[in-house]
């Protein structure tokens, strides 16, 4: 039960942090492309504050799982809409395995100290598994998740409008499907699970 107190306090701000950081960098990478929006509706800030969904933080506590506001961008400001789309879209994702990767590395830090428990370990090891499963849970392509708007930028104008007007009618319920089936777990669970892998190989060279 997520709102057991010995998991909340660990759980609850890993995955703020994760939402934070995603979104973020979707706002930060869109700007550094000349899109004035996110400046502009203030989403160009580390202040979890700024990107929290009311719906999605009051889901975050009941059961563990929640989402942010999407960030508003103007592709037109982007030189090419294609090349600026995939940047801002996986700005996100990639964010997520960035926050992963240095969690990791802290934790192989602190054990190679003989410190191998605690709440640091805990909080380091919530921040690590949401930052990897909310990263490759976004590249799912599904609108209005970020592997949607990945996938259309590789698709002809025509199809891209028929993909996304044919399945953003039933987005909301196949996500809903896809996490309440099992079926994320056997998606995500194998690269997240690399990934990790591939994380504690590298900071394990170091410690």
């Amino acid at each position: 039960m997520f709102l057991d107190l010995s998991t909340l306090l660990f759980r609850a701000p890993a995955l703020l942090i994760a939402l934070t950081i995603h979104e973020y960098a979707h706002a930060c990478v869109s700007d550094s492309l000349g899109d004035p929006t996110p400046r502009m509706t203030g989403r160009l800030t580390l202040n979890p504050l700024a990107h929290l969904d009311i719906l999605g933080t009051i889901a975050l506590v009941l059961v563990g799982f929640g989402w942010a506001k999407p960030v508003q961008v103007d592709p037109r400001y982007y030189k090419d809409y294609n090349s600026g789309m995939r940047k801002v879209s996986f700005a996100g994702p990639a964010a997520n395995f960035l926050i992963a990767f240095l969690c990791v590395f802290i934790l192989q830090f602190r054990q190679s100290l003989g410190f191998t428990s605690g709440m640091a370990y805990s909080f380091l090891y919530w921040t690590i598994l949401y930052n990897v499963w909310f990263g490759f849970f976004n590249l799912i392509p599904i609108p209005p998740l970020d592997g949607s708007k990945i996938l259309e930028t590789f698709l002809s104008y025509e199809a891209a409008y028929q993909y996304d007007s044919m399945v953003s009618r039933y987005g909301f319920w196949l996500l809903i499907l896809i996490c309440y089936s099992g079926i994320a777990n056997y998606i995500i669970g194998p690269l997240a699970q690399l990934y990790l892998n591939l994380c504690f190989r590298v900071a394990g060279i170091l410690f």
